[in-house]
């Protein structure tokens, strides 16, 4: 399953990527913002569709968005099985699966145009880890540090 997650900054874009990943296919779940609120948390967004992905870190996705991207990659990094990365052009994305399986795609709303957002999602969404040995080799340690810090 993948998940939407959005605060006020990156509800338009959110929107936008919704219908643009229908058209594409992908069954996506809308975690909110459900409407512009200029108040609202981008942090209350980005635990709701943690957790959601938490269940299932191997089999779960999410694209978060917030104003500069940077509060929705520390909010879902501080879960377990979660690697998020905030990306702002395709060739980070596709490293960031790649290298780092990564399950989360952050964007920063305030800098990532729509067109920008399609390439940078579609790139992320179909680029597999490679499950090379030094990598896998990697992801282990980062899996060690979880389990030393999440109890």
């Amino acid at each position: 399953m993948l998940y939407l997650a959005a605060d006020h900054r990156g509800f338009q874009l959110k929107k936008e990527l919704k219908k643009f990943l229908g058209e594409q296919g992908y069954q996506a779940e809308d975690i909110g913002a459900f409407e512009y609120d200029k108040d609202d948390d981008y942090v209350d967004f980005a635990i709701r569709a943690s957790e959601k992905i938490a269940e299932n870190p191997r089999e779960h996705r999410g694209i978060f968005i917030c104003g500069s991207g940077v509060g929705m990659d520390v909010a879902a990094n501080k879960f377990k099985g979660l690697r998020a990365a905030l990306c702002f052009d395709t060739h980070a994305a596709k490293q960031s699966r790649e290298h780092g399986n990564t399950n989360v795609l952050v964007l920063a709303a305030d800098d990532t145009a729509f067109e920008k957002a399609k390439e940078i999602v579609d790139a992320w969404l179909k680029t597999p880890f490679t499950g090379e040995e030094r990598h896998g080799r990697r992801l282990a340690k980062i899996i060690e540090i979880e389990n030393r810090n999440f109890k």
